[in-house]
């Protein structure tokens, strides 16, 4: 069954194997039959500063952002791409989360369920492909996953984007061609089903 899905490229360079993975996961959707919207976080023109740091004053959206939160809105299924830049999102990448996911558009902090502000994008899906130069036994069992847990439970989980999937692929900047093209082929098959 086609799914209406978002790509988002979380690496702000132009040329990267993250960008090279997120268009390969796009053509192979775009093959199965899925409609596909993406956005390039590095192409955005946008102010990454949420300001105050209060909902009070929530800054307008630029128009790159807006297209950003009109594609969240419209998709089905998201998928955000990022390498792990000291444990998290380049700033980028977080800058845009910080101003769209905000309240009244990811939640609703005047309908509480058990303290928690009624999430507002529920009925999708996600995916999350992390990149990174971190062994994937040492992220699991020291790290403990962080940047996949907040991203399940404190971005998507938190707006009621549910179930999150992960895939890490580890030790990125030095992989061999051969393994590159396996990543390639994993992304592409995530692409062709949706997934």
């Amino acid at each position: 069954m086609a799914k209406r899905i978002f790509v988002l490229n979380g690496h702000p360079g132009q040329s990267s194997l993250t960008g090279s993975l997120a268009d390969a996961y796009e053509e192979a959707a775009r093959s199965a039959g899925h409609e596909v919207r993406n956005a390039h976080v590095g192409s955005l023109k946008f102010d990454p500063d949420f300001g105050e740091g209060s909902y009070r004053h929530i800054k307008a959206l630029e128009p790159d952002l807006q297209s950003v939160a009109d594609a969240i809105t419209w998709a089905e299924h998201i998928v955000v791409l990022s390498p792990l830049w000291w444990g998290g999102a380049p700033a980028l990448t977080k800058g845009l989360i910080d101003r769209v996911l905000v309240p009244g558009f990811a939640m609703d902090p005047r309908q509480r369920r058990m303290g928690f502000p009624r999430p507002l994008l529920t009925g999708r899906t996600a995916r999350l492909i992390v990149l990174s130069d971190t062994p994937d036994f040492y992220y699991r069992l020291v790290y403990g996953r962080n940047f996949v847990r907040a991203m399940r439970h404190q971005v998507f989980g938190f707006a009621g984007i549910t179930p999150m999937k992960a895939t890490h692929f580890a030790m990125a900047s030095k992989a061999p061609e051969a393994q590159v093209r396996r990543w390639m082929d994993v992304t592409r098959a995530l692409g062709a089903r949706a997934g």
